[in-house]
């Protein structure tokens, strides 16, 4: 006979009762040097434009440009910092928790019966940090439904390995 109960959301566990683990430190670093090569690169770009400019164009164009670029990049740390503190994580029994967001908080929760695979990257500047990013993919999706950047390269790994055995059925 199927039975198909309802569910009262008073007893169910709450968020808070998570204990969600902040990603590295060191993650911040790479987020700076990320956002400020950006900078460079379309400061680069503003002074190549200034380079061709003929005589009709204002000659303080290029200082208008650099103080929009300022302003975004001011704008763009400050924001990162700010979203960095919102990243953590939580490994569990039988899913993988991961929050972030400023403006937008997203929480996502990945049943680990549903994981087909999961990845260990490491970028040239993360390795530099001694950080990794685990990727976690479903099935049914082109990309990674999980990415957890800004782990340090040993967490990364355990967290691998546990998750695999797990999917694997070994545990």
């Amino acid at each position: 006979m199927f039975l198909n109960t309802q569910v009262d959301i008073d007893n169910l566990p709450g968020i808070e009762e998570i204990r969600l683990k902040s990603i590295s430190k060191k993650y911040l670093k790479i987020i700076i040097i990320n956002r400020i090569s950006l900078f460079l690169v379309l400061f680069v770009v503003l002074l190549i434009m200034t380079w061709f400019m003929d005589d009709k164009t204002p000659q303080n164009l290029l200082l208008y440009g650099f103080v929009i670029l300022t302003v975004f990049l001011i704008l763009n740390l400050t924001i990162g910092l700010l979203a960095f503190k919102k990243r953590k994580y939580a490994i569990r029994d039988h899913d993988v928790v991961y929050a972030k967001g400023l403006i937008i908080n997203s929480l996502t929760t990945v049943p680990i019966s549903r994981i087909q695979h999961i990845e260990e990257n490491r970028s040239w500047l993360a390795r530099q940090f001694g950080l990794a990013t685990l990727k976690i993919f479903t099935a049914g999706e082109s990309g990674s439904d999980l990415s957890i950047h800004g782990l340090p390269k040993d967490d990364a790994k355990k967290i691998h390995d546990y998750i695999s055995t797990k999917v694997n059925g070994s545990i």
